[in-house]
């Protein structure tokens, strides 16, 4: 029998490479006046130098998206787990991307 999917539905795969994911502990997100840019990164204490694990590159309607779908999940799993609570200060390296600040 030949199954075919319906009109809107769309078949997304994904592979055994990208299914096991990559780990950030900081997001840093840049923007031009056509994109966003977030490059994930694994921070880790008493490192001098991380590298960016993955950069995502999304259109200024999909960045929108994107703040919405993270919102609507947020509080969902608020709703079922309590709040979430973000006790710690993140500071940014502020050499990233580009050269060092000067005073």
């Amino acid at each position: 029998m030949n199954e075919q999917a319906a009109p809107n539905q769309l078949n997304i795969e994904i592979s055994e490479e990208i299914a096991e994911g990559q780990y950030a502990n900081l997001a840093i997100i840049t923007h031009s006046h056509a994109e966003f840019v977030i490059d994930f990164v694994n921070v880790m204490p008493g490192t001098p130098k991380s590298r960016v694990k993955s950069r995502i590159i999304l259109t200024p309607q999909h960045a929108k998206r994107l703040l919405t779908a993270l919102q609507d999940n947020v509080e969902k799993f608020e709703a079922a787990h309590g709040t979430i609570n973000d006790f710690e200060e993140v500071q940014i390296p502020f050499q990233y991307g580009g050269p060092a600040a000067q005073a």
